[in-house]
């Protein structure tokens, strides 16, 4: 089974909020016969997209192949939240690669967020784009682990953003019972997620990229002319870029391997208006620290989007909204009666150790993946880097394949089996409260 299909219909969005919300594109035609191009990308997320508008603007012919629709997949989905740094804390880095490349690391992190808030200002794009991002804790003990982390980046990195919050402040902000303090991180943001994707393919479609919905691709051949088929067509090109995420299916072996799909979910309330101050009282997004983790923020028609749960395998679950209204609850019980309009999930990928995954599989054939939910940020910094990349060279790319990125045990076969144990004790962890 393939994951593109397993819980959706071919050609449409998912029935969420954004999708309900956002300005569409008019559908991009298949790829029908033969096409020539200097590079092709397969995947219209926002690595794809970000890849072939940094190669079209640096004026090479680039063809696009999307098997859905331009951001049907985790950027059309996700949490919207554009982070710091890197999903692994820069702690973690440091001992895992080094203080250079963990400094190194540290700097692309600010880069993919200054790259997108560059992106929308540049383009126009309308993605409702605002700062503010805070972590909250449940623990005095993760606060104060917060609060320490937050002064490691402010003394060895100089990052100064961050506010630490105690439990008053914090219930201040979020008048949640279930949290005991935490920080907010100005410089991170949140936004419309599908607006940013359905933006940066007007901004392609403009630099000249030929984009094409509908194009699964089933077959690569690689060479010194890549040649990627689809059902009605194929592409000859001197680059390939994979930018497949989740979705990657069987393309490609060693990346497969490593990076591993799962599936998160998201539910959209009824408007709260005035009670929406009973949620958040600023216009910021959260994260919290269970290991499956629960993030929310307000939409800008006053709806709480709430993120939580997360299955393992290609079927979502039957009932989405049962699934996430369980987390919702306890830590807004108070909305335990208010309708939730939008239920939807969606396919991210997550690798070993929650780092991107980029790798030249050969000469000529990039891939950049397992954003580990840290995607809206890196994905698009990957798809530049990646384009740098092609064209001769990238400091950032080079750093990213540096990073350790082991096959899951059992490669691509048993990955999901021993993530599903794996997964489950961190998530019974979560409710015993260890």
């Amino acid at each position: 089974m393939n994951l593109l299909h397993a819980n959706d219909r071919r050609g449409e969005y998912p029935p969420s909020w954004y999708a309900a919300t956002a300005e569409a594109l008019p559908p991009f035609p298949p790829l029908r016969g033969a096409a020539r191009a200097d590079v092709c990308v397969v995947g219209a997320g926002y690595t794809g997209l970000s890849a072939a508008l940094h190669l079209a603007e640096a004026g090479l012919d680039v063809v696009l192949l999307e098997a859905q629709r331009v951001g049907f997949g985790a950027s059309g989905r996700n949490g919207g939240q554009l982070g710091s740094g890197q999903r692994v804390e820069q702690t973690a880095l440091e001992r895992m690669v080094g203080a250079d490349d963990a400094r190194h690391l540290w700097r692309l992190g600010e880069e993919a967020k200054d790259l997108v808030k560059g992106l929308v200002a540049r383009h126009g794009i309308e993605c409702h784009l605002k700062p503010g991002v805070a972590h909250a804790c449940f623990t005095a003990r993760e606060m104060r682990d917060e609060h320490a982390y937050a002064e490691h980046l402010a003394t060895r990195y100089g990052y100064e953003q961050i506010a630490a919050l105690d439990r008053d402040a914090m219930h201040a902000l979020c008048p949640s019972p279930a949290y005991h303090g935490g920080t907010l991180d100005m410089g991170a943001a949140h936004l419309h997620p599908l607006g940013l994707a359905l933006g940066l393919a007007r901004a392609a479609q403009a630099a000249g990229v030929r984009l094409f919905e509908g194009s699964q691709v089933h077959d690569i051949r690689p060479g010194a002319r890549v040649r990627v088929a689809t059902d009605a067509g194929h592409v000859e090109a001197d680059h390939l870029v994979l930018a497949c995420n989740g979705y990657l299916g069987g393309l490609e072996g060693r990346v497969a391997a490593r990076v591993m799909p799962i599936n998160n979910f998201i539910v959209a309330t009824a408007p709260l208006g005035e009670d929406a101050a009973r949620v958040l009282a600023r216009d910021v997004a959260v994260a919290d620290t269970k290991f499956v983790v629960n993030y929310f923020r307000l939409s800008h028609d006053k709806r709480l989007l709430f993120g939580g749960g997360e299955s393992y395998g290609y079927r979502f679950p039957r009932d989405i909204r049962a699934t996430v209204r369980r987390p919702m609850l306890e830590i807004f019980p108070h909305l335990a009666d208010v309708p939730l309009d939008y239920a939807w999930g969606g396919t991210l990928a997550i690798t070993m150790k929650r780092l991107p995954y980029l790798a030249r599989v050969a000469p000529n054939i990039l891939s950049a993946s397992g954003y580990s939910g840290h995607g809206v940020g890196m994905a698009t910094l990957a798809g530049r880097l990646m384009a740098e990349a092609v064209r001769g060279g990238s400091a950032g790319f080079d750093c990213l394949a540096r990073v350790p990125c082991p096959a899951f045990p059992g490669g691509a076969a048993l990955r999901t089996p021993l993530l599903v144990l794996a997964m489950s004790w961190f998530a019974l962890r979560d409710r015993l409260g260890i």
